[in-house]
């Protein structure tokens, strides 16, 4: 399924279009243009979203892939980091192209679906980009976060992929 949305910049300078594609894998994709892996992760049938210390606001879980960094390790690294949770299974979602409108360059963000466990309780993110760590009935995630299309999209495929 392939979803295309537009976007604005929080300071409201530039223009995004975020087009979302369902994918099993993120084989064809250049790896050089992925920036960026979450996990929308469940531990107990609940989903686990993160308070951003930088953002101010709710979400999932994940972030920038760090050099010499294969997908699955940042995916791992990132959980890890933010909600002091290891991923028992993972599954590829999806990826969404973010391209600037003013000149046409892009990079992709990758989403996985993740069955996750505690190490132990959360205390802090290391990098300070996630400062609580809250688990939730999934349909309310648009209590705390509303991504459109896009956001309802990747939500339920991973619902869909985690029940198969």
């Amino acid at each position: 399924m392939k979803i295309i949305e537009p976007y604005q910049s929080r300071d409201s300078k530039i223009k995004y279009i975020f087009e979302y594609q369902d994918a099993n894998n993120f084989d064809d994709l250049e790896y050089e243009k992925c920036r960026q892996v979450y996990g929308v992760c469940f531990y107990n049938d609940k989903l686990v979203i993160g308070f951003g210390g930088h953002k101010n606001s709710w979400g999932l879980i994940g972030g920038t892939i760090e050099a010499g960094e294969t997908f699955e390790q940042t995916l791992r690294r990132e959980i890890q980091e933010e909600s002091n949770m290891k991923i028992i299974s993972f599954k590829a979602i999806g990826y969404q192209k973010v391209i600037n409108e003013i000149d046409d360059t892009f990079i992709y963000q990758l989403r996985y679906a993740c069955v996750v466990e505690p190490f132990g309780p959360f205390e802090s993110d290391p990098a300070g980009s996630v400062i609580e760590i809250k688990l939730i009935d999934p349909k309310e995630y648009k209590k705390y976060f509303d991504w459109g299309k896009i956001g309802e999209r990747i939500i339920s495929r991973a619902i869909e992929l985690l029940q198969n």
